[in-house]
């Protein structure tokens, strides 16, 4: 495993190359985004965010969501892929956010795993981006696959232990930005088939890089 030095150096280093570290999924309300991470699954960001304009202009409020024809969602979100779960779960959400929790989407982690289609996955991205909860790590591919990579894990597939490795490392301020950087580095560097080691920021601390270089 990293010393906290190392874990240090590989924060800064994707700090440096992704400034920015915000999610690529698009929205403007709280929940928005709690509707588009439902839509991303198995699906892509660039996907949703094509859909998620007409989706949000059809349905403007929460409760319009709420008060909608779940066919008229599915319509608008077929694209993304399993559109009749998807469509359903938005719209139940809205009633329970509505009857639940006053139109506000929840901060704490059982309250969120209460709504429909929402795992811990989504929770925790929620618990950043929204509420700013310190701590809080997203494992999703990206996260799971370079993390292991890195040796910032010890190479587990299973995301409920990537999340209590990462948590147990990671700086809890940067936590959350640091998953949204290994978005940007999965998809521009870090590829699951063929990783660009030449134009990785962070390879110096690459347990991966190091052992295939001391065996080529």
């Amino acid at each position: 495993m990293k010393t906290p030095e190392e874990v240090r150096a590989i924060v800064d280093g994707l700090k440096e190359s992704y400034p920015d570290g915000i999610c690529s999924l698009q929205y403007q309300k709280d929940y928005e985004l709690l509707f588009a991470v439902r839509l991303s699954a198995q699906c892509t960001d660039e996907r949703v965010n094509k859909v998620t304009p007409a989706l949000y202009a059809r349905f403007p409020t929460l409760e319009s969501f709420a008060e909608g024809p779940v066919e008229e969602v599915e319509e608008l979100v077929r694209s993304c892929g399993f559109y009749h779960a998807k469509a359903r779960d938005i719209v139940l959400s809205a009633q329970m956010l509505l009857r639940d929790y006053g139109g506000k989407v929840p901060a704490g982690m059982e309250d969120l795993l209460r709504l429909p289609g929402v795992g811990r996955k989504t929770a925790n991205l929620i618990q950043g981006d929204v509420h700013h909860i310190p701590g809080v790590v997203v494992a999703d591919t990206h996260c799971i696959r370079i993390s292991g990579r890195l040796g910032l894990t010890d190479g587990t597939k299973d995301p409920g232990k990537v999340e209590q490795q990462l948590r147990a490392v990671l700086p809890p301020e940067e936590s959350n930005n640091f998953c949204h950087r290994l978005v940007l580095h999965g998809r521009a560097v870090c590829m699951a088939r063929k990783p660009l080691c030449g134009n990785c920021s962070v390879r110096a601390w690459c347990d991966t890089f190091h052992r295939e270089a001391a065996g080529a």
